[in-house]
């Protein structure tokens, strides 16, 4: 692994406007073993540096930072299974197109719904309604037989780990996973004001006036004061590092342990592709036996584990700070795992 070649890579996509700045990290068991920042945190400030405890806005990442470890706590303690219904655990779905929708359908986005979550204009504003409107909503396909990411799938597994377990997503995320690992700057937005000058900038917000800083950039997430399975938190290279190496060397300090990052990081899509896990997706361009896998977010966030090798990666940026007509990170980021991990 180079720490050359991943300047050289970033130092690219700065001079292409993919993104105004990045940090990246390497690390093992034993934790960070390699990190670097380039950039600006903000193209509006030149004189003001990308670093390594720049908070980002995790976007996607919240699937797996939230969803899935809460999810993964419910299935270690006997209180969910994989192929359970939704309507054995939902009420209001029973007689819904969603009923039939199991878990691990939901996890592996194969469970039929449309890719976009689109609360505000299916459903308006109220979260009631919202929460009421995605129960009910019509499939798009019969489950289990398209691979189809999609928001709406961790919105409803976010509904479901609240209410077996009794306490929001925030609360439980806090307890049981980043307060039981030492995650101290992962957070649900928004960001304490204290922090916000550590924060990476997102897009220009129209309906605010605002560029958000500190603040969800995805406005579905909004309607939810900023905390939904869907995404909302916030964290950092650091507690992301320390998030990955429990994936390598699982205890009993978190609420997810070996049996679940073993059931996770397999195929359960069979022989439908793309192949994907349990809300982790394997490394495009390697084989499953390479034992890549990784979660991505839209603001420019994406992490990389690898269990065989015995490694994880970090990667963040801020590339909606340029709006959404731009350079595609993705070359960027498939380089990235390839310096990382080839």
């Amino acid at each position: 692994m180079s720490p050359d070649l991943i300047t050289r890579l970033l130092d690219q996509g700065i001079e292409d406007r993919v993104f105004p700045g990045a940090v990246w990290g390497v690390g093992d068991a034993g934790g960070l073993t390699a990190f670097g920042s380039r950039g600006v945190l903000d193209p509006d400030e030149p004189d003001v540096p990308m670093a390594a405890d720049t908070i980002f806005d995790m976007a996607s990442l919240t699937k797996v930072l939230v969803v899935w470890t809460a999810v993964g706590r419910l299935w270690e303690r006997g209180l969910l299974a994989l192929d359970d219904r939704l309507d054995a655990h939902l009420p209001e779905v029973a007689g819904r197109p969603l009923a039939p929708v199991t878990v691990r359908q939901l996890l592996g986005h194969i469970a039929g719904m449309p890719h976009h979550a689109g609360f505000r204009a299916n459903y308006g504003t109220d979260p009631a309604a919202i929460v009421a409107g995605v129960l009910a909503a019509d499939l798009h396909c019969p489950p289990g037989t398209v691979v189809k990411y999609t928001d709406r799938a961790s919105f409803i597994l976010g509904i479901l780990a609240e209410r077996l377990s009794g306490e929001s997503l925030s609360a439980q995320s806090r307890r049981w996973v980043w307060d039981a690992l030492g995650m101290k700057e992962t957070w649900f937005g928004p960001v304490p004001e204290v922090l916000r000058a550590r924060c990476a900038p997102t897009e220009f917000d129209e309906d605010s006036g605002i560029r958000r800083k500190g603040l969800v950039h995805d406005f579905s997430t909004r309607l939810f004061d900023g905390a939904c399975g869907i995404s909302g938190v916030f964290s950092t290279l650091g507690d992301l590092g320390v998030f990955l190496r429990h994936l390598l060397r699982p205890d009993d300090g978190a609420g997810f342990g070996s049996a679940w990052i073993g059931e996770s990081l397999q195929v359960h899509t069979g022989e439908l592709e793309p192949a994907r896990g349990l809300f982790w997706f394997p490394a495009p361009d390697t084989e499953i036996a390479d034992d890549v896998w990784m979660h991505l977010g839209f603001t420019g966030t994406g992490m990389w584990v690898s269990p065989k090798r015995q490694r994880w990666a970090v990667l963040l940026s801020n590339r909606v700070v340029f709006g959404r007509e731009k350079p595609p990170i993705k070359a960027v980021r498939d380089r990235f795992r390839a310096i990382v991990f080839d």
